[in-house]
């Protein structure tokens, strides 16, 4: 096999050349006469026999003044088998990292324990994610998805048959240190979409098949807190964390044998030169715009996680019942999921992630805000809407989020970027529920009864709103595009 070796995107602070680096090693690619349509198009030639399509992509690459060459770019009909092996890890590995949210209240009488205690099962999984970060981000920039998704693999393995032999025993450390080993696991598959849809989709499939693998963590939370309270009464906790484990390790299994890395790549961006690891973080390090998608992200992440783990303390109080309160939370998931498969095509075909994301961020903000007043009109009705427009607004563009970070910090890869966003999201989850738990009323405050988490969620309202400037000055100012961030596609 021969390497394919595509002329580098221009930048200033990369000297010297050597320091880029192919994605992968690829095929030469067939050369195509004719002259382009439109600088980046994508037009299909032919569908092969397998399924594979064959398409004709331009890339505006300069070497000083010099446009460079067409290519031909191939999408494989095997894209879809790691993909759905990627969508059905992170479903489980949400699911089993929720086990004992749902049934916080059995969980203590099993392990003869608070429940405040048992919520330290969600939190320290949420602050395992930051130091297992960096290994997840140098074994996919270094040894590819798939040995990422092994070693994810074999911690979810290992971390659900910890916790199974700790429910045996009604262990609660030996419980706790089976959670934070399957916490562990999750970098290395949350932050793996971006890179698996660059490196196997085109530019029109990239953000929909980003939007599946990564939203398929809230729809496993989701399935796990409606399906692990009746396992848990039909079988106790023991059960529920067997049958856990069972279909764990039933996806985790294939795992060695998913493709690896197409022969040809999908696309110009896929085939463009990338920088090596310590090149990216210090690139990252004087990319302004990265600062901004950073901390919104983090933050929106961190107030979305919060609201779903601690909707039964924000709704409870004010007369819900715990039932209505589980409602709430998976109508904000499906209502989002929804969204979600709307929103990710047209953004595939528009490519403007910027301007949806900057038209979403205030109705965010302003779901976030209205959240603060909601449970205290005892509004059934009016609690499903505001937990809708969350979850609509939300996951309707936490894909084209991730795309557009990967897109305006290449030639940096996109796992590196993305795991750094994961990372700081994981961390102000933990962050924002300590804070939150902290502010809960312990008496009656400004009318707002005991037990309430009004000021918490008055926090969380503040933060969410503090993020609409910094996504509306990107692309404005000081924060403009880096040249190097001309993708080729």
């Amino acid at each position: 096999m021969a390497t394919y070796q595509p002329l580098p995107v221009a930048y200033e602070d990369l000297h010297p050349l050597q320091e880029l680096q192919p994605t992968h090693s690829y095929d030469p690619p067939e050369q195509l006469d004719g002259r382009p349509s439109s600088a980046g198009s994508q037009e299909p030639l032919r569908e092969r026999p397998s399924g594979d399509t064959m398409y004709k992509g331009y890339a505006e690459s300069y070497d000083g003044e010099r446009m460079v060459s067409q290519e031909t770019f191939r999408l494989y009909r095997r894209r879809f088998i790691g993909l759905a092996h990627l969508t059905l890890i992170n479903l489980v590995l949400a699911w089993a990292s929720g086990t004992f949210g749902s049934i916080a209240e059995s969980a203590a009488k099993y392990f003869d324990v608070s429940v405040d205690t048992i919520n330290w099962l969600s939190t320290a999984g949420s602050l395992a994610f930051v130091p297992a970060a960096p290994l997840a981000i140098w074994i996919l920039n270094r040894l590819g998805i798939k040995m990422a998704v092994i070693v994810a693999s074999v911690l979810i393995l290992a971390g659900n048959w910890i916790r199974y032999a700790g429910t045996r025993t009604a262990s609660f450390k030996v419980v706790m240190f089976g959670q934070i080993i399957l916490s562990f696991a999750q970098p290395f598959i949350l932050c793996a979409p971006t890179a698996y849809s660059k490196l196997w989709f085109s530019d029109k499939g990239r953000t929909s098949a980003t939007a599946v693998a990564s939203l398929a963590a809230a729809l496993g939370a989701v399935v796990g807190g409606l399906v692990g309270p009746q396992l848990a009464e039909a079988s106790n906790i023991s059960g529920l964390v067997l049958y856990t484990s069972i279909i764990a390790s039933i996806v985790c299994v294939p795992s060695p044998f998913i493709p690896k890395s197409p022969p040809t790549p999908p696309s110009a961006y896929a085939a463009a030169p990338v920088l090596g690891l310590r090149k990216s973080l210090s690139t990252l390090m004087r990319n302004k715009p990265f600062y901004l998608m950073f901390g919104s992200f983090a933050i929106f992440v961190a107030a979305f996680q919060s609201s779903a783990n601690l909707v039964v303390q924000m709704l409870v109080p004010y007369g819900f019942s715990e039932v209505q309160a589980g409602i709430a939370s998976s109508m904000m998931v499906f209502v989002g999921i929804i969204a979600a498969a709307i929103a990710s095509p047209i953004l595939d075909r528009l490519q403007n992630h910027l301007l949806a994301i900057q038209c979403m961020t205030p109705v965010i903000a302003a779901s976030y805000l209205a959240l603060v007043f909601i449970p205290q009109t005892r509004s059934v009705a009016a609690v499903y809407v505001i937990f809708a427009f969350i979850g609509a607004s939300s996951f309707s563009i936490t894909p084209g989020t991730l795309e557009h970070q990967a897109n305006w910090t290449h030639p940096v890869p996109p796992e590196i970027s993305s795991t750094l966003c994961w990372t700081g999201g994981q961390l102000f989850t933990a962050i924002f529920m300590i804070v939150m738990d902290a502010l809960e009323n312990k008496k009656e405050w400004l009318g707002q009864p005991p037990g309430s988490i009004a000021k918490g969620l008055v926090f969380q309202a503040t933060m969410a709103v503090l993020c609409v400037p910094l996504v509306l000055l990107n692309g404005r100012w000081m924060f403009k595009r880096p040249a190097a961030s001309n993708r080729q596609s």
